[in-house]
């Protein structure tokens, strides 16, 4: 019982302080400070309380009542170059930010066949923001997508070799979106005005895992994620608001009023593969690779009671990240990690936006453990080279039109680095 009180206190704290940090697509695996260490390998390893989102069959490896809880901060950095009509081009900058994405675990073994988990992180993220008055205002200027998951699990030992895991997931989503929206008022004055949206929403899904330890050296993992759709409702606030004002959009005019709004937030399913051999005690290394059906991501249109909504085709591509990494233990109370991972491209660039200006990255990632009495204390340093993105050809709502004067451009620089730290007890 000490252990469930100690992680129902770190769930909450975590959850206070929960923001939002930017991957490929937009899916996060940054679910603790060693499982970042090696890249994600530890589908086939699973064999601390972060298994509970790698893969969560491999908690029956963990005798008795384990914890673990900490943070990922990531700072993004990058640039995008945009082409003028008059022959000119522009580069802005990302805002300087840092990002924080929690993790907290608790696993309870309850007999030789039966362990229960409890898993609080997040899944999906973003977080991108720029000067209210750069050359891409009219798509964005400020945006986040926050996810976080509550999963309890059960997990059974079939048999030596045979471990399989079940948890069913409740989703909390947040969302706001910044961009300037062209306005006329009855007089005939046009501007920019501001427009703010923020919405929250829940959606259900499931996550199964499978373990299998052959024999001392090797082990292999699976895992599956579930889609889930999330009904996003919110508000929508102008900066200059009242019936005189009219939102420019051709031939229709919605007013400009502060209304509510809504979406659906179409979340992919992905499964994970990992393969770990363990040549020595104290060395080991993995394989892996995960699958996202990012093709279920086709559009996120948004709906406003005013009348004005936002259609933005996204029609991405599914995509793959491959892994390898390798742990070594010099010492007992001593480890040293590292790993390796690329992500293939799942962005349309023929509707590319401001929102998400990546198109593929590599990660390398470096980490150690200590490990004293009943406590382990993970340390975790990533760097992500991510590929720009050509917004020559997208149609995405404003970008190539006379209102901003853009023809195209690219992303560029485009990186983040992570740091992470994870603090575990066993009871």
């Amino acid at each position: 019982m000490r252990g469930l009180r100690a992680c129902v206190l770190g769930l909450a704290l975590v959850l206070c302080c929960a923001s939002v940090a930017g991957a490929e697509g937009f899916a996060l695996n940054e679910w603790s400070a060693r499982g970042v260490s090696l890249a994600g390998g530890m589908v086939g390893r699973a064999d601390d309380p972060s298994a509970l989102a790698y893969n969560a069959a491999g908690i029956t490896q963990l005798p008795g009542t384990q914890a673990m809880g900490g943070f990922a901060f990531i700072a993004p950095s990058g640039s995008i170059k945009a082409d003028m009509q008059d022959g000119s081009d522009h580069t802005t900058y990302t805002k300087p930010a840092v990002w924080t994405a929690p993790h907290a675990y608790l696993t309870q073994q309850l007999n030789e066949r039966v362990w229960l988990g409890l898993a609080a992180f997040s899944r999906f993220g973003l977080g991108n923001s720029f000067s209210g008055n750069w050359d891409g205002r009219y798509n964005v200027y400020d945006v986040g997508v926050q996810t976080f998951s509550f999963v309890p699990t059960l997990a059974v030992k079939l048999n030596d070799v045979f471990s399989v895991s079940a948890g069913v997931e409740a989703m909390y989503a947040h969302m706001y979106l910044g961009n300037k929206i062209p306005t006329v008022t009855s007089t005939g004055q046009r501007y920019d005005n501001d427009m703010q949206l923020e919405g929250t929403g829940w959606g259900m899904g499931a996550q199964f895992g499978l373990h299998m330890r052959l024999n001392d050296q090797w082990s292999v993992g699976l895992s599956y994620k579930s889609q889930v759709t999330m009904r996003l409702d919110g508000d929508v606030e102008f900066g200059h608001h009242d019936q005189n004002m009219l939102i420019k959009m051709g031939q229709h005019l919605p007013r400009a009023e502060d209304c509510s709004a809504n979406t659906t937030l179409q979340l992919p399913d992905s499964a994970a593969l990992g393969i770990a051999y363990k040549p020595l005690e104290n060395l080991s290394f993995e394989v892996g690779a995960v699958w996202t059906r990012w093709s279920t991501y086709n559009a996120l249109n948004i709906y406003m009671d005013n009348g004005y909504g936002s259609v933005n085709n996204k029609e991405w591509r599914d995509g793959w990240n491959f892994n390898a990494s390798v742990e070594y233990r010099p010492l007992d109370w001593w480890a040293l990690r590292a790993g390796f991972a690329y992500e293939t491209p799942v962005l349309n660039e023929d509707h590319a936006d401001y929102i998400m200006p990546v198109n593929g990255r590599q990660m390398l990632s470096l980490g150690t453990g200590f490990a004293w009495n009943n406590w382990t204390l993970d340390l975790a340093y990533a760097h992500f080279w991510i590929n720009s993105t050509d917004y020559d050809r997208t149609d995405a709502n404003g970008i190539r039109n006379q209102l901003t004067g853009i023809r195209g451009g690219h992303s560029e620089n485009v990186s983040a680095n992570v740091y992470m730290v994870s603090l575990a007890y066993a009871f």
